[in-house]
């Protein structure tokens, strides 16, 4: 029965979480397998792996063949390395420990080179996270001098030259010369204001005067008129 070793997909909708597993060649990706070897993470910078490395090591002893992608993460992680060397031990090249002394030196290189990739990692998201405040704190500064600019147009607004149709209105309009107005003295306004009622006052009494001239005289009665006469008759003979 040939065996592969290979990645089985799990985790949600864009987001993908693998197993890695050991299965028969002829079942489905996501089917039955024969053994679950470990994970992998690609979510995250640098990706999480977690592997059986001996399990790993006797699938590949007893003839398993690993895909592409899990031939990579089994490099990464050293089976590989480790399937080499128990080769060489095998034919007798070198001791157990000489292989695993080996081993042991190309995952403490492997683990520095790891580390130095994320401390390279952290720094450039610090930088890009300082570039960004930085970025940010001139918009602000660009946007707090724009209002002080404005506030200041509309403290002191600018007087506006003349649009064109107001200057050919102006133009077009005649200048008129108001006449001067005579100044009256305030004594002269006194004196006509003073002058007035004493008019007033004496023009009824010339109508009176008037109206008594021009009425007919009442004729006094007769007997009136005979006592009269009577009267002036006994003055003459005293």
């Amino acid at each position: 029965m040939p065996v592969k070793i290979r990645l089985q997909r799990h985790g949600k909708k864009g987001k993908p979480f693998y197993w890695i597993v050991a299965a028969d060649a002829r079942a489905k990706r996501d089917g039955k397998y024969l053994e679950k070897l470990g994970t992998y993470n690609p979510n995250t910078n640098p990706a999480q792996i977690n592997l059986d490395v001996d399990g790993s090591v006797q699938w590949l002893q007893n003839g398993a063949q690993p895909t592409d992608t899990a031939r990579a993460i089994l490099s990464y992680k050293g089976v590989m390395m480790k399937n080499h060397l128990a080769g060489g031990v095998r034919k007798g090249a070198l001791t157990q420990e000489q292989a695993d002394a080996k081993f042991n030196a190309w995952l403490e290189g492997k683990g520095n080179a790891v580390e130095a990739k994320k401390a390279t990692l952290a720094d450039a998201k610090g930088k890009l996270k300082a570039e960004a405040l930085a970025a940010e704190k001139a918009v602000n500064a660009a946007r707090i001098a724009a209002n002080t600019a404005v506030v200041e147009e509309e403290v002191a607004p600018e007087e506006e030259a003349p649009t064109e149709a107001e200057a050919t209105l102006e133009e077009a309009t005649p200048e008129v010369e108001e006449a001067p107005t005579e100044e009256v003295a305030p004594e002269e306004e006194a004196a006509t204001e003073v002058e007035a009622p004493a008019a007033e006052q004496v023009a009824p009494v010339e109508e009176v005067a008037s109206e008594e001239e021009t009425a007919p005289k009442a004729e006094a009665p007769a007997d009136v008129k005979e006592a009269d006469a009577d009267a002036d008759a006994t003055k003459k003979e005293e």
